[in-house]
Formats: structure tokens, C-alpha cells, sequence
């Protein structure tokens, strides 16, 4: 039985060996992927070191903006829980979740109009590189001019040092960037306003789910729409180029 196990290990290895590069990255970046998610599962479920000072965070910020059904207050790995954590901690990481939300939202839109062929015209450099002939997702990377990537760079660099702030200090909540200018938000109760913040945060949380799943996918298989292709429909990801 033992030697039966033994050629059935060295064929398991024999046929990995004998796969493709891509087949064999692709099976080690899903091996990845599961661990990651796995890993994660697990921490949610693991034992925490002093509910006493749980249960105090979870008093304290059950009723924030985002704690809602069905989960409520979830804090898997324990970023808010302690006695170091204070509302200005909760307030420093919900202004990052929001930013990166906001980021998220721009990208998968950005994904889904290059996808339907919508580019901007003329060239994006000096020797004729048109924007119409830079695909989407991922493999834009590889098209795009060095001198481009040191321009998206340092542009947004500035967006974040200078312009994506609140400047003066006059922000009512996390990710209020009106410094001092109004654009009708006043003219919204607070419920009103409170709604409005719960959708831009929800619509965020999707997002970056929404674009990790777009990257993982085309990464692994060329095709990041992939429920198109279940249905039959695919979406000729890239095709021409």
C-alpha cells in the first residue's frame, strides 16, 4: 500500500512538472489565493485574546456608519480592538476604507468602459502611441510609455499630498474632502446625509471586491468576466490586441 501511495505521489509530481509555465503559474497563484482566503476564514473564527476588551470595541463602535446587517460589527483580524484603540484610530481607518472605496469605484468603471471599447482620442505620447491602442486591465501596464507610469505616478502622488485632503481642517466626517465649499450637502437632513454615506461605503466595499475579482480573473485566465462566459456570452476580453 505504502508503494502504491509512493507512484501515485511521483505521477501527481511527474504531471506538474510536465504542465505548461502558464498552466503551473496559474495553479500556483490559485494555491495562493485559497491559502490567503483560507487564512482569512480561519482568523475570523480564531479564539480572541481578551473578549473583555472586544466586547468594550464592540460597544463603542457597533453603531458606526458600515456596522449593518447582516454581519453588524465584523472586525475579523482585530484592527480596532484593544485598550490603544480610540475614535481617532476608528476615524484614521475609515477614511482610508472610504478613499480606497472611491479608488475602487473609478477603476472597475474605468474596467468595464475600456472593455466596451471607449478610449479617449489622440496620442498618448510624442511618437504616436494612441490611447485606442492600449488594452485594458492589466496588460495596459506593458503598452503604456515608462515616461506615462512616471506621470500617473507623480500626478497622483499630488492628488494625494495636496488636492485629496481636508486641506483646512473644516471635514464634519471621515472622507469629507469639501474643505469649507458646501455643493449642496446642507440641503440634506441628517438622516439624509447619513444615508448618502452608508451608499458611497457600500458602493466602495463592492468596488474593491468587485476589481480584485476583475484582476484575479485575468490574471489567471485572460478572461476577468467570467460569469459571462458561464452564461455563454464572453466578453472577448482584449480581443485585437
Amino acid at each position: 500500500q505504502t508503494l502504491h501511495h509512493s507512484k501515485s505521489a511521483h505521477r501527481v509530481v511527474i504531471r506538474f512538472v510536465f504542465l505548461n509555465t502558464s498552466t503551473r503559474f496559474a495553479m500556483m497563484k490559485c494555491l495562493a489565493l485559497a491559502f490567503v482566503t483560507l487564512s482569512t476564514f480561519a482568523a475570523s473564527f480564531a479564539p480572541i485574546a481578551n473578549p473583555k476588551q472586544h466586547n468594550t470595541a464592540l460597544n463603542a463602535f457597533e453603531n458606526e456608519l458600515g456596522a449593518q446587517r447582516p454581519l453588524g460589527f465584523w472586525d475579523p483580524l482585530n484592527f480596532i480592538s484593544g485598550p490603544e484603540v480610540t475614535q481617532e484610530r476608528f476615524d484614521r481607518l475609515r477614511y482610508v476604507e472610504i478613499k480606497h472605496g472611491r479608488i475602487s469605484m473609478l477603476a472597475f468603471l474605468g474596467h468595464v468602459m475600456t472593455t466596451q471599447g471607449l478610449r479617449l482620442s489622440g496620442s498618448i505620447d510624442m511618437e504616436g502611441t494612441t490611447f485606442a491602442s492600449i488594452p485594458t486591465g492589466l496588460k495596459a501596464f506593458s503598452k503604456i510609455p515608462d515616461a506615462g507610469l512616471i506621470q500617473l505616478f507623480l500626478f497622483i502622488g499630488f492628488l494625494e499630498l495636496n488636492v485629496m485632503k481636508d486641506v483646512n481642517g473644516t471635514a464634519t466626517c471621515p472622507g469629507d474632502l469639501r474643505n469649507g465649499k458646501d455643493f449642496g450637502w446642507s440641503n440634506f437632513s441628517d438622516e439624509e446625509q447619513r444615508g448618502k454615506r452608508a451608499i458611497e461605503l457600500n458602493n466602495g466595499r463592492a468596488a474593491m471586491m468587485g476589481i480584485l475579482g476583475l484582476m484575479v480573473h485575468e490574471g489567471l485566465t485572460g478572461e476577468p468576466y467570467v460569469l459571462n462566459s458561464l452564461l455563454g456570452y464572453p466578453s472577448n476580453f482584449n480581443a485585437g490586441f
